[in-house]
């Protein structure tokens, strides 16, 4: 006889639940759909299932710039779903810049069924007439007293500030990570991400890149949770593929650090 309930791990009337999609792996009594791309997750029967879902870093500023912000967070548990396919989307990294007074590019969205996460804001470039770009997490600030980007609420944190401009001292600000706000110019260090276990261990995600500063010789660096390193002198380090990471912000001639990808973690109990 059936009760008609539904609880984690089973579906409607108590029947197992199972889907398709992803990389299905199982740890400490769940089963585990981890997605690096996109695709579609499909449940054999409505039920209820954890998510993680992180969107696509933003990339950093270039010309004493700001670093990238991290891709939005956002999990819960139990959120319900049908037995029908749902589409997955990972966000991809904003792309490294260079060029004068070049922003960073934002990241892209990554979507679960309802549940969308906001792409990473660029870092800001230059003498603060082009700040950091609201995002998941905000991009830093640039030199001039760049502002930097507003995080979205319940997804991310604000970009830091860039430093006034006194030659020859500059700073931009670090990017906006999950868990904490970029520091501002001077020492601008990515805000850090957000850890979660849903992928069977506990691993970081969403940190903030560093952003350029004339008092750290070796770049700032990025936020726990695969924020990429400012390049000074060299490059803008890349935010780390599938974490959502910001990418650091660069100086002439280098490019900027490219944005970290995301990712989509879907379990439920086996």
């Amino acid at each position: 006889m059936s009760f008609g309930y539904t609880v984690l791990g089973f579906g409607s009337g108590g029947v197992p639940f199972s889907a398709t999609g992803g990389t299905v792996t199982n740890s400490g009594g769940y089963t585990i759909h981890t997605f690096t791309g996109s695709g579609t997750f499909t449940p054999s029967t409505a039920g209820y299932v954890d998510y993680l879902v992180v969107a696509g870093g933003g990339g950093g500023g270039f010309e004493v710039g700001g670093a990238g912000g991290a891709g939005g967070f956002r999990t819960a548990t139990g959120l319900g779903v049908a037995a029908t396919g749902l589409t997955v989307t990972i966000g991809a990294g904003g792309a490294a810049v260079t060029g004068t007074s070049v922003r960073g590019n934002n990241g892209a969205n990554s979507v679960f069924a309802t549940i969308t996460s906001i792409g990473g804001g660029g870092g800001g470039s230059y003498d603060g007439t082009k700040p950091g770009i609201d995002g998941g997490s905000g991009g830093g600030g640039a030199t001039g007293s760049g502002a930097g980007g507003s995080g979205t609420a319940n997804q991310g944190n604000d970009g830091g500030t860039g430093t006034a401009y006194e030659a020859p001292h500059y700073s931009g600000g670090g990017g906006g990570g999950a868990g904490a706000a970029g520091t501002d110019g001077g020492n601008p260090i990515g805000g850090a991400g957000l850890a979660s276990s849903y992928s069977g261990s506990s691993v970081t995600y969403a940190g903030g890149g560093g952003g350029v500063s004339d008092t750290d010789g070796d770049g700032a660096a990025g936020g726990a949770g695969g924020g990429g390193k400012a390049g000074k002198p060299g490059a803008g380090t890349a935010g780390t593929a599938n974490t959502g990471g910001g990418g650091g912000g660069s100086h002439v001639p280098n490019a900027t650090g490219a944005g970290g990808s995301g990712i989509v973690i879907i379990r439920y109990l086996t």
